[in-house]
């Protein structure tokens, strides 16, 4: 038997923060894009929607940016170990992100087997963001079947670590959860709970299932 570990990025492999908020950094719109963010967390703006907001305050992000704003993220300890430890397990890893595409790629080299971010556009930006191919929570769902097809796994032997509501469909639909420093929506729908900053651990609670 092998099985499917599927990692949420915002708040779970980065600790505290999400792509949004380090991008926003880079360019001084940190102030603007955490009121889109509290909106968001709210209910008030649907996925596509914060997308669309957030390219306006994007609009002079280059590359460079990206780079800098993704090596200086606060990411968990041991996240390129934890993957190697599943794939010496011949087990699988991927990672379902709302965030954009441009920014949760850059996961690959870790050792991921895949990686889905939301579709957007290159940087910097000459087109705009289709809002309507943003992911939403029942897009991990729906990626989440379509992994488990390609690596021949059955979603009953799929783990799932996350930390927010975006995440509660998804940990409705495996048998094992882990919420990694997660807040009152996914704690009490998880099989395991982790307060920390080293992915390691929080993959041995799930080990332990």
């Amino acid at each position: 038997m092998t099985r499917l570990h599927l990692f949420d990025m915002d708040g779970t492999l980065m600790h505290g923060s999400a792509a949004a908020i380090e991008l926003s950094k880079q360019i001084g719109v940190e102030t603007e894009i955490l009121e889109l963010e509290r909106a968001f967390a709210d209910g008030l703006l649907a996925t596509g929607d914060f997308a669309r907001r957030a390219q306006a305050l994007w609009d002079t992000l280059t590359e460079e940016h990206v780079v800098d704003a993704f090596d200086g993220a606060p990411w968990l300890a041991g996240i390129r170990e934890t993957w190697a430890e599943i794939r010496a397990r011949g087990e699988h890893c991927a990672v379902i992100s709302i965030s954009p595409s441009f920014f949760v790629d850059r996961l690959l080299p870790w050792g991921a087997h895949a990686a889905h971010g939301s579709p957007w556009p290159a940087v910097p930006f000459r087109e705009p963001v289709d809002p309507t191919v943003i992911h939403t929570p029942d897009s991990k769902v729906r990626i989440a079947d379509e992994l488990c097809a390609a690596f021949g796994v059955r979603p009953e032997d799929c783990i799932a670590y996350g930390d927010s509501w975006s995440d509660v469909e998804l940990f409705g639909r495996v048998p094992v959860s882990v919420a990694v420093n997660a807040d009152h929506h996914v704690g009490d729908l998880a099989t395991h709970t982790y307060a920390g900053r080293d992915l390691r651990e929080a993959y041995a609670l799930a080990c332990d299932t």
